[in-house]
């Protein structure tokens, strides 16, 4: 379960969201953090690691300037398609860019604890487990969506196809283990207002209801 065994000991609840890729995990990490939280998109962060010149110079030391592009940038989807396709080189970027992230979470988890607009944090990461960051998580809410409607939506919004949903899928830990860890479970295989009802029983249920607390994004 989502147990916090973190020990940094933050005074707000920390929601993390988990689930299959293209489940539309963002999208309900959005309607959680409008009803109060501060929001933190671990992708987000990603793209800024990236842009560390000091990540970028292990990068470009471990697999050449094939990952950059024409204005000399780490050229992500490059980059993707090396990673993805070996579990070991999978793992040499994770070292790489996984401490920063790490870092830049909790400091952003420190910013929200003293800010008294916010109720509750919501910690939005596609490789949540993988990387061990649903210790640092309160609760965490498992996105169920069937897999013909995720890869319905990353056509339709990435371009991608079976086989890389395939191969992104394989990186992961599977959706049984990920569902296992979760304390509760959205269906987000119907409209968004039926998800959004959902959250707004559970945050009742957590005592973290506030009708007022509506933010735009």
């Amino acid at each position: 379960m989502g147990t916090r065994t973190d020990q940094s000991n933050p005074k707000k609840m920390i929601i993390g969201i988990i689930g299959g890729i293209g489940s539309g995990k963002s999208e309900i990490a959005e309607y959680f953090a409008k009803k109060g939280g501060k929001l933190i998109q671990a992708d987000k962060l990603g793209h800024e690691a990236h842009q560390q010149e000091h990540i970028r110079q292990m990068i470009v030391q471990r697999w050449g300037e094939r990952v950059l592009d024409e204005q000399n940038q780490l050229d992500r989807k490059k980059l993707g398609s090396i990673v993805f396709a070996s579990a070991v080189e999978r793992a040499n970027l994770e070292m790489m860019v996984f401490p920063w992230i790490e870092q830049r979470i909790r400091q952003e988890i420190k910013e929200a604890d003293d800010n008294p607009s916010y109720q509750f944090v919501v910690l939005d990461a596609a490789i949540m487990v993988e990387a061990k960051w649903n210790k640092i998580c309160s609760k965490m809410v498992y996105v169920h969506t069937p897999r013909y409607l995720r890869l319905q939506r990353l056509i339709n919004q990435r371009g991608w196809s079976q086989q890389e949903l395939f191969q992104r899928e394989t990186a992961q830990l599977t959706l049984t283990e990920k569902a296992t860890l979760a304390d509760v479970a959205i269906d987000n295989s119907h409209s968004i207002e039926a998800s959004q009802k959902q959250i707004d029983r559970l945050l009742t249920s957590w005592q973290l209801a506030n009708e007022c607390s509506v933010r735009n994004y």
